[in-house]
């Protein structure tokens, strides 16, 4: 079952970071006390009166500024718009409206999606009068919080859970199987396979998410749901967060799965974001069978296999059981 999506979005040092911890309960990079598990966690499960959801905090896409501010602001609005079931615009009540919030809530107000409009650092009554410039926004609600001190974070969470969509529990008589992967390993070729057909699906149903198809894949007469996640805006479009943006992707799929089929590059072998996608169905504890692509490209198979087998087994340890 795919949890409803809550983005936080907004300028750098509005306190997207102190929000997303608030929400989370958690700091947002989480280590093991086990060695070799570190999660670069922008993306957590929440719960407020019983309804669970995920957070995620845009601001951890972004290791480095970019050079425009408005080429940040634009990607973070893409993003939102494309993932999130409701979005957090998070503003700074100390320093006011800057020209990069505009740029935002216009992006975010033509996008249909249902929006917050919050007003941060704004930490006792006598101080919700600086809201009343936030109205220039174009908006008919702005909620004033504190999300350092928590004050106004009750009421506005209360409302923020009353518009979530409902997660409700799939049944299926078929296993759930998603394709996951980093960009460019072959997922889509793939499913394709699998299918034995290019995109002519003989028995599709929306999923529960947004942007996913399920299919009815049969094979030596046993029945599977594929789920196959449709794929990423071209990096020209989003940027170089693009490989952030897929791992949300990934927690979707994998949140609604039975197996994962997780698709390794062999002539890449293991990268980092491999490692952090097994660490998601590791978390969820999902079945997962490891396949590694592009095989007719290998060189030396026999050498290949052995070197791959090793780096699964150094790099995703915690999965040795696969």
């Amino acid at each position: 079952m795919a949890k409803p999506v809550v983005v936080i979005v907004g300028r750098s040092n509005v306190g997207k970071s102190t929000l997303f911890n608030r929400i989370t309960k958690t700091k947002s990079a989480i280590v093991e006390d086990l060695p070799g598990v570190t999660r670069d966690r922008n993306y957590i499960d929440a719960e407020w009166d019983n309804k669970k959801f995920t957070v995620v905090d845009t601001g951890g896409f972004y290791l480095e500024p970019p050079d425009e501010i408005f080429s940040q602001v634009k990607e973070h609005a893409l993003f939102a718009i494309e993932e999130g079931d409701v979005i957090i615009h998070l503003l700074d009540g100390k320093e006011g409206l800057k020209p990069s919030d505009f740029e935002l809530a216009k992006l975010l107000r033509s996008s249909g999606k249902k929006v917050l409009w919050v007003v941060n650092k704004i930490d006792a009554p006598s101080r919700e009068d600086r809201i009343i410039d936030f109205y220039s926004l174009g908006v008919d609600k702005i909620w004033p919080i504190s999300a350092l001190t928590g004050y106004g974070y009750d009421d506005f969470m209360e409302h923020l859970t009353s518009i979530l969509p409902s997660s409700i529990p799939e049944t299926s008589e078929f296993p759930k199987v998603a394709v996951v992967g980093r960009p460019n390993v072959g997922k889509s070729t793939l499913i394709n396979t699998l299918i034995g057909k290019k995109r002519m699906i003989v028995s599709a149903t929306p999923g529960t998410t947004r942007d996913s198809i399920d299919t009815v894949c049969t094979y030596y007469g046993k029945k599977y749901i594929l789920i196959d996640t449709a794929g990423l805006r071209k990096k020209s479009k989003i940027g170089y967060s693009i490989e952030r943006f897929a791992m949300i992707r990934a927690l979707r799929s994998i949140q609604r799965c039975d197996i994962a089929l997780l698709v390794l590059d062999a002539n890449e072998g293991v990268v980092e974001q491999d490692k952090q996608i097994a660490n998601i169905v590791n978390e969820y504890g999902k079945g997962a069978i490891f396949l590694l692509n592009k095989w007719d490209m290998v060189e030396d198979p026999e050498f290949a296999y052995k070197r791959l087998i090793n780096e699964l087994y150094r790099k995703i340890w915690f999965m040795d059981y696969v």
